[in-house]
């Protein structure tokens, strides 16, 4: 007997989108351990084979193009895992368009898949610092007014908006999880990378990371395995929701450096550089609402998360060494 139209369900079927790539590869590993049938889809612009779990299917292809929307439309997927996107907030504002293009048109690309194919709900990696601009408040609930201050902010956004328009006119399901500062194990500590992954690269290669600014601006930093916990609990969930997804801590990047000179083992004093355009002074977001609706347990300490996260870029500087 099939499921009342507003009950949960479980997928058989999930895209994941950027699954070739860091949290997306996770995402992949998560859903394949569920017994799910996993087609990642990843342009592997950054992304690596080898982050692609056994048995899913990889499907080299850009999400603006007609072979990806017919890739949703086609599989029988009931569940799309978006991650794919252009993340640079440096490169937004030097170049709004290209970010408009894959990361609006890209998605609106596999809405239109979707639409046209079995799929039931949408898990968006959207943003929370990003998203929220200068804050008035920390942490910022999801109530907070919205005011990015860079063009990759503006495109989250306005895919969270054209979600709201597929799960009224279409229904849709979708869940906007607006992700904290992410950091972890398969981090490319290259190109669109994260400060945790190119100070551990770095720090471990013996060399001076370098600050961009004086260092005192403040992120909110999320291990990965707490974005997973985040998605496996908002997957198959009936209507159009909302979360942050972070700590609700605010950490210094020269806090955050300590720590990873710590885990290191390197203590080499950090140079500083100018401060990079279209980023906002502090941020923190309020993740409570995913904790009492969600069932998400307390996450992860940062000091536990870095020395995962060291460990793992350890290894690889060791293997790569051999």
């Amino acid at each position: 007997m099939p499921a009342a139209p507003d009950a949960p369900f479980e997928p058989r079927t999930v895209v994941v989108t950027g699954g070739a790539g860091f949290i997306g590869s996770h995402l992949a590993d998560a859903f394949a351990a569920r017994g799910c049938r996993v087609l990642v889809l990843d342009d592997l612009s950054s992304g690596r084979r080898e982050n692609v779990p056994a048995g899913a299917e990889l499907h080299v292809l850009d999400v603006r193009s007609p072979a990806a929307a017919e890739l949703v439309a086609e599989s029988g997927a009931e569940m799309l895992v978006h991650q794919a996107a252009q993340m640079d907030v440096g490169r937004s504002v030097a170049d709004p368009m290209f970010d408009a293009d894959v990361n609006v048109r890209g998605t609106l690309n596999l809405l239109e898949g979707a639409r046209r194919g079995a799929v039931r709900q949408v898990l968006f990696a959207s943003t929370g610092g990003a998203l929220y601009g200068e804050q008035e408040v920390f942490p910022a609930p999801e109530t907070h007014p919205e005011r990015p201050v860079s063009p990759y902010g503006v495109s989250k956004l306005a895919v969270e908006r054209y979600l709201w328009f597929y799960h009224h006119e279409y229904g849709l399901d979708a869940a906007c999880l607006r992700y904290a500062n992410v950091y972890g194990e398969r981090q490319n500590p290259h190109g669109e990378a994260g400060v945790v992954a190119i100070f551990l690269h770095r720090l471990l290669a013996g060399e001076a990371p370098t600050i961009n600014g004086d260092g005192l601006q403040t992120r909110d930093y999320l291990h990965v395995s707490d974005v997973v916990a985040a998605n496996l609990a908002a997957a198959g969930r009936p209507g159009y929701l909302v979360y942050n997804v972070g700590t609700g801590v605010e950490t210094s990047v020269l806090a955050l450096y300590r720590e990873l000179a710590r885990a290191a083992g390197c203590h080499l004093e950090a140079a500083h550089g100018p401060p990079r355009p279209g980023e906002q002074r502090r941020s923190s977001i309020d993740a409570g609402r995913a904790r009492r609706e969600l069932g998400l347990g307390e996450p992860l300490p940062l000091a536990a998360g870095v020395d995962r996260a060291a460990t793992w870029f350890r290894d690889r500087h060791a293997a790569a060494a051999r």
